[in-house]
């Protein structure tokens, strides 16, 4: 009985090591202790659940190690991994949901000549209440020239200030018909939009759809996990009876996978209804997390292929919709190369007491994924079947925009002018190059 009882007081302190550890400027705790308890249980689970768990040390001392971060750094798989990181719980819902904390809402681009405009303005956002558009053209930030946030590397550094509610920034523009205006704005908590923009264009005979959508974000609160915004724009497009589909794909770093499933069963031909979708492949101690999921056709939508606008900012769930479809439809990619992620990520507090008592989000790559074909090996991401560069002068209404026009002269003649891909660039900056982390998978400024 003595014996049961010592083990009972032992396996209670075991318990409530990790909810010490949530106070490191207890008078009784020892902050260095606290931080290597972490960081063990960062190695232990990359050992437990990392797809390249085999790449990992048999081994670990904390004590080499100042930061959580370093090791993450030191455990990554440099060679193919770019994307595992450390967050917190709360961030990581908050960006799935599109919940903006600290931002001016908005994305950056630049073109052949270095020179810098709006990609893409979030309607709620405080750049979006400001009535920035897509097209305006950067000439300042805080009184400086773009220029003069060249990094050595090549990179730019806008130097915009921590993502907190109030941090002021002013921007000089030059707007489409010439003028010029001078903007003060503050950085916002907000609800991002993933529905950029959605127009039927009368094509001839045929009805197109056009869909920009920026991110795979789920819908706070909703079960199963899903978006209502995806489901308002695909009963938009059912409504219309469309006859072709062109989704705008090009500056969409990923999201839920859930998400991306919701869309692949409204444009999946009925041909493929209950035959598989994707297959998730996890390391050889996690293989009982491996699964396949098979197509569950929604809605009437009825089309014979799928062309997507396409960049370098396109990545994860944007090439699993492509990768997914790819064996039962044709898909056209127009536009750029895509990024290459062929892998994901789920957040692991939930499996480690510790990492969860101290709020330390761990989301490395977990899984890879792979199509009907069996195909998960896209590390150099897709090709474009048609590369045409961004033309960020224009805005998303505009037919004229040179990757939308691109789209619609294929769809309309089966190929695409000489002259538009004659234009053809590849830009020296993507958003998704500027981040790390989470932001990576959900890039705005």
């Amino acid at each position: 009985m003595k014996n049961t009882r010592l083990i009972y007081i032992w396996m209670l302190l075991i318990l409530a090591a990790p909810m010490i550890s949530c106070n490191p400027e207890s008078e009784d705790v020892d902050p260095g202790k606290v931080e290597n308890v972490v960081q063990q249980a960062i190695f232990e689970s990359m050992k437990e659940f990392y797809y390249w768990e085999d790449k990992l040390p048999e081994t670990f001392n904390s004590a080499n190690f100042s930061s959580n971060e370093e090791v993450l750094e030191a455990l990554r798989f440099k060679e193919l991994d770019r994307w595992s990181y450390l967050t917190t719980r709360e961030a990581f819902n908050a960006a799935f949901t599109g919940q903006a904390t600290g931002a001016h809402g908005v994305g950056l681009g630049i073109d052949q000549d270095e020179n810098w405009f709006v990609t893409f303005v979030y309607r709620d956002g405080p750049a979006g209440k400001d009535g920035w558009q897509r097209g305006w053209q950067f000439l300042e930030i805080n009184g400086k020239a773009i220029s003069e946030y060249k990094t050595a590397n090549g990179g730019f550094n806008f130097q915009l200030g921590p993502n907190e509610k109030g941090i002021s920034n002013t921007f000089k523009f030059r707007l489409p018909d010439g003028t010029e205006t001078t903007r003060t704005i503050l950085k916002d908590a907000f609800q991002t939009n993933s529905v950029l923009h959605q127009t039927v264009y009368d094509l001839g005979s045929k009805k197109v759809g056009h869909w920009v959508y920026q991110s795979f974000r789920a819908t706070q609160g909703l079960t199963p996990t899903r978006s209502r915004e995806v489901e308002d724009s695909f009963n938009y497009f059912m409504a219309e009876n469309i006859d072709e589909l062109v989704i705008d794909l090009r500056y969409n770093g990923g999201g839920s996978v859930a998400v991306t499933a919701q869309i692949l069963n409204y444009i999946a031909p009925s041909a493929a209804d209950g035959k598989v979708m994707y297959m998730d492949k996890h390391n050889s101690k996690k293989s009982n997390f491996n699964k396949t999921v098979n197509f569950s056709k929604t809605g009437n939508l009825n089309l014979n292929r799928l062309i997507v606008i396409t960049s370098r900012g396109s990545a994860s769930a944007s090439e699993l919709l492509i990768n997914c479809l790819t064996p039962y439809m044709e898909v056209v990619l127009i536009g750029d190369d895509t990024y290459g992620k062929p892998v994901g990520s789920f957040p692991l507090s939930s499996f480690n007491r510790t990492l969860s008592a101290n709020n330390v989000e761990l989301v490395p790559i977990t899984f890879a994924t792979a199509n009907a074909q069996n195909r998960a090996d896209f590390f150099d991401g897709f090709p474009a079947n048609f590369k045409v560069g961004d033309d960020l002068t224009r805005n998303w209404d505009n037919r004229e925009e040179k990757r939308i026009k691109a789209a619609l002269d294929f769809i309309n003649n089966g190929t695409i002018s000489g002259r538009i891909m004659h234009d053809y660039y590849k830009p020296k900056w993507e958003m998704i190059d500027a981040f790390e982390g989470l932001q990576k998978e959900f890039p705005m400024y």
